[in-house]
């Protein structure tokens, strides 16, 4: 196989998805930190998966802590952004399972499962500190709204937050997951917390869920609508 020379950009055809360089480059790298390893991926290894110099890549990110820290932003900043824009006259209830269907669909729908590196221990250094923080305010967001449900003092406050992030675990087990998990994971943050009736709570957190833009979800994110919510 014949090699491209110095001059040309890419050594082949682009064959990631994504509209841009940048966004074949985060592809390739989710595909090679979650694969074969962080510490064991350089730039030189992404820019070959892309197709592209590795002097080409560093126009997109300096370092390849730079690449990680975009990956990770991706996988918090949706569901950060959702949870801002729920209606605080909804009941808590209504609030949490939307959100933890949210977040948990949001986990569920990269083709790269990027929350099995967030317990890499480069995350605990300085270039992640601002990943380190969005994801605690996600946590905090799961402990207020359980706290109204159950006080602040109850240790079941921390269970919703910790069985949406279980998905990632699934995912890391059978390599794919099945279409109904966030509304399961979203009705278990429920069930731990003593609610009810969830079944009453999740079809309003699913008509919230439901309502977010397409274009603000990846594909597999979108909830399909049931025969009973048509008409």
């Amino acid at each position: 196989m014949s090699h491209a020379g110095p001059g040309r950009p890419r050594l082949h055809a682009p064959r990631r998805p994504g509209n841009t360089a940048r966004a074949e480059i985060l592809d390739a790298a989710a595909e090679l930190f979650t694969t074969r390893g962080f510490a064991t991926t350089s730039t030189r290894l992404i820019a070959e998966a892309v197709g592209i110099r590795q002097a080409s890549l560093y126009n997109h990110f300096a370092t390849k802590n730079d690449i990680l820290v975009a990956l990770l932003e991706d996988t918090v900043a949706p569901t950060l952004d959702f949870a801002d824009d729920l209606d605080g006259t909804l009941s808590p209830e209504v609030r949490l399972c939307a959100l933890a269907w949210f977040d948990a669909a949001q986990l569920c729908a990269g083709r790269w499962n990027l929350g099995a590196l967030y317990h890499l221990p480069e995350l605990r250094t300085e270039p992640f500190a601002s990943f380190r923080s969005d994801r605690e305010r996600l946590m905090f967001r799961y402990r207020e709204l359980a706290a109204l449900l159950v006080g602040a003092s109850d240790p079941r406050v921390d269970l919703p937050f910790r069985l949406v992030e279980s998905v990632i675990a699934t995912r890391a087990d059978t390599g794919e997951v099945d279409a109904s998990l966030p509304e399961t994971v979203a009705t278990a943050a429920l069930t731990v917390l003593g609610v009810g009736d969830p079944a009453s709570v999740t079809g309003a957190a699913r008509a919230l869920v439901v309502g977010v833009p397409g274009e603000l979800m990846p594909d597999a994110v979108q909830v399909p609508v049931r025969s009973s919510e048509v008409g």
